[in-house]
């Protein structure tokens, strides 16, 4: 007993909103959000793959905006909104737009990147969106550039955003 007041005491009190739905939990103050979602909720969509920030496999949407799961600690999403890639389908696991044109498009082939670049795909186009504007190949090019995919060479991937982008 004394030693689960103890293993407590290091570890803080998170509660956030996660693909819509409330979580609560501890993390030790030093605890990874990736590490977090892998271990501790489950939810493996979230890549590990550098852990500095730089081939955006971790990427999740943190109030909306895509940021790097493996640069954030998992005490300070504490009060705020992650949506991770579990959270893109719709009821019953139906494919949101972004997801469909990935199938269609075949922009995945091992599928370690894709979790990331969806997530940063859906803050980018839905920023787009409320700008009223639609971005040429070249600006999608641009956006993946923070995406390391060893795969598909990009060019499926950009079709399926071109897709979305302009529907």
């Amino acid at each position: 007993m004394t030693s689960q007041i103890l293993e407590r005491s290091k570890r803080h009190s998170v509660t956030f909103e996660l693909n819509g739905r409330l979580r609560q939990g501890y993390a030790p103050p030093r605890m990874l959000l990736t590490d977090y979602l892998r271990h501790e909720l489950g939810l493996t969509g979230t890549h590990v793959g550098c852990e500095h920030g730089v081939c955006g496999a971790c990427t999740v949407r943190l109030e909306g905006v895509a940021c790097r799961a493996c640069l954030t600690l998992a005490v300070q999403v504490d009060g705020l909104r992650v949506d991770t890639v579990e959270g893109l389908a719709g009821e019953g696991g139906v494919l949101s737009e972004l997801q469909a044109a990935f199938k269609r498009h075949h922009a995945l082939q091992c599928g370690f990147c894709t979790a990331g670049i969806l997530m940063s795909s859906a803050d980018w186009l839905a920023r787009l969106r409320e700008q009223g504007r639609q971005p040429s190949e070249q600006e999608v090019r641009e956006m993946l550039s923070g995406h390391l995919c060893r795969c598909t060479g990009y060019t499926p991937i950009v079709k399926a955003l071109m897709e979305v982008a302009h529907a």
